[in-house]
């Protein structure tokens, strides 16, 4: 039986997270930031020697994308100075880190799904922030596993496929951009993912979403679909809809780990998953979506 230690436990990812490592024979110690700061030092510091994990996963990280442009100093000193503390007092104490990291690093403008090896060009605070921490885990020198990933969804935390069904319940149309791509990623299977991870030997880097790849208009069509609604989904353009962050119209990651990459079921069973979870899962669309 391991220990495991999970920061950031409260948020979206840190909640599916700990419901994963209570599915297993861990010992585990889950602290939100009400109970672990990770930009305090002294007090992940602490919380390591007196736990005494043989693995930390974190997820804790400020996720505001747009807010990041207009605070970059504060989301940096989460996102890269949060990771440090982290690193280095793991690196110290001989525990495993394993970090969550973002499709945000590279600047999307790709043809061909990203690899862990590919140049970074991150084009906004949010990327910048977490490019910074990914440095600092990397120059800790530690035993660690920086896990990039893109198009979260899942209970417990704002996102994407629970705002298409909010909307839909109150219109009759939306509006969804077609122009950006990606690999929707649920966390329910991620979660599970990162606790094997913790547990595992290899070190680097490491991409982990959902399988397969879509637009935002073609996950808010089959969100909608399979929760059975009857709003209409009409596509648009990023230019229509400007937002403080520039968004990567390129998200997809792929890996070239081989025998050691993280591969997570294709996403919409990851949506059908979610949804399922929600109690909003329409069994008829399903079957539908089975047959094609």
């Amino acid at each position: 039986m391991a220990k495991l230690l999970i920061s950031g436990s409260q948020g979206m990812l840190g909640q599916a997270v700990t419901a994963a490592a209570g599915q297993t024979d861990n010992q585990t110690l889950a602290l939100d930031h009400g109970e672990l700061d990770i930009t305090d030092a002294a007090a992940v510091t602490a919380a390591i020697e007196q736990f005494e994990p043989d693995a930390l996963i974190n997820c804790a990280a400020w996720t505001d994308v747009d807010g990041a442009e207009a605070a970059e100093e504060a989301a940096t000193a989460v996102n890269g100075g949060g990771a440090a503390n982290l690193a280095s007092a793991c690196a110290a104490n001989a525990v495993r880190l394993v970090h969550v990291s973002t499709d945000y690093v590279f600047d999307g403008t790709a043809t061909e799904p990203y690899l862990e090896s590919d140049p970074v060009g991150p084009k906004s605070a949010y990327g910048r922030s977490k490019l910074a921490g990914e440095r600092a885990i990397e120059a800790a020198s530690g035993d660690y596993a920086i896990v990039r990933s893109a198009w979260l969804f899942g209970a417990g935390g704002s996102n994407f496929v629970d705002t298409i069904l909010r909307l839909a319940g109150e219109r009759d149309q939306i509006e969804v951009v077609t122009d950006q791509v990606g690999c929707p990623t649920w966390t329910g299977h991620l979660g599970a993912a990162l606790v094997a991870c913790a547990a595992a030997s290899e070190v680097g880097v490491f991409h982990a979403v959902g399988g397969g790849r879509c637009s935002w208009f073609e996950l808010a069509s089959e969100t909608i679909s399979l929760a059975g609604l009857g709003c209409r989904v009409e596509p648009t353009t990023t230019e229509s809809f400007p937002r403080p962050a520039s968004r990567p119209a390129f998200s997809v990651l792929g890996s070239e780990r081989g025998g050691d990459a993280i591969s997570l079921p294709d996403w919409h069973e990851g949506l059908a998953g979610h949804l399922a979870e929600a109690g909003i899962f329409n069994s008829a669309a399903s079957a539908a979506q089975g047959a094609k």
